[in-house]
């Protein structure tokens, strides 16, 4: 049998502490899809926060998760479950690839093999994500995948000197076990 974690081009395993490079890069490449702007930070403050999530245990159905190319053994991103709520059923997630490695599939693998998880495993009845209204890239994959939008917060966020939209897009279990096998 082959492991839950993998398909056919990723495996979802646990940070290590040499993936620090890895993330360093991921926040460069989110800051130039203009999703955050923060201060710079030190290669030693990701060595730090990366050493710190390697031996992390997860937070009830909360954790993160690199995301490795099979064929090279990379982290081409990361994944992971920030909020859940088992008592009324939901979750969300958040995914961030590295901008070399976008349009290869990876995304797509790695959401469906956590929503599997989540909903086959977990037993959660629906997954929200929000998505910032002008990443046309990550709203077209939820779109394949099947997450619907939900609703719209206009105005809902403040960086490089304008304010931008928030997408909330969902999907329930049973929609999920519609378009995906749940093994």
């Amino acid at each position: 049998m082959t492991s839950f974690w993998r398909g056919g081009r990723i495996r979802l395993r646990g940070i290590e502490p040499e993936d620090w490079t890895a993330f360093m890069g991921f926040t460069a490449d989110e800051e130039g899809l203009g999703d955050v702007i923060q201060p710079p930070r030190s290669a030693e403050s990701f060595r730090a926060w990366v050493r710190e999530q390697a031996v992390a245990g997860s937070d009830g159905d909360c954790f993160g998760l690199a995301v490795e190319a099979v064929d090279t053994g990379e982290a081409v991103g990361v994944i992971g479950s920030r909020m859940a709520d088992p008592r009324s059923g939901w979750f969300e997630y958040g995914i961030t690839l590295g901008a070399e490695h976008r349009r290869k599939g990876y995304a797509t693998e790695a959401v469906v093999t956590l929503l599997r998880y989540m909903f086959a495993e977990r037993r959660y009845h629906r997954c929200q994500v929000r998505i910032f209204a002008h990443n046309e890239a990550s709203l077209a994959l939820h779109r394949r995948l099947g997450f619907v939008e939900e609703g719209r917060l206009r105005d809902h966020v403040f960086f490089a000197g304008e304010y931008h939209d928030l997408v909330m897009m969902g999907m329930l279990a049973d929609e999920f076990a519609g378009r995906h096998a749940l093994r």
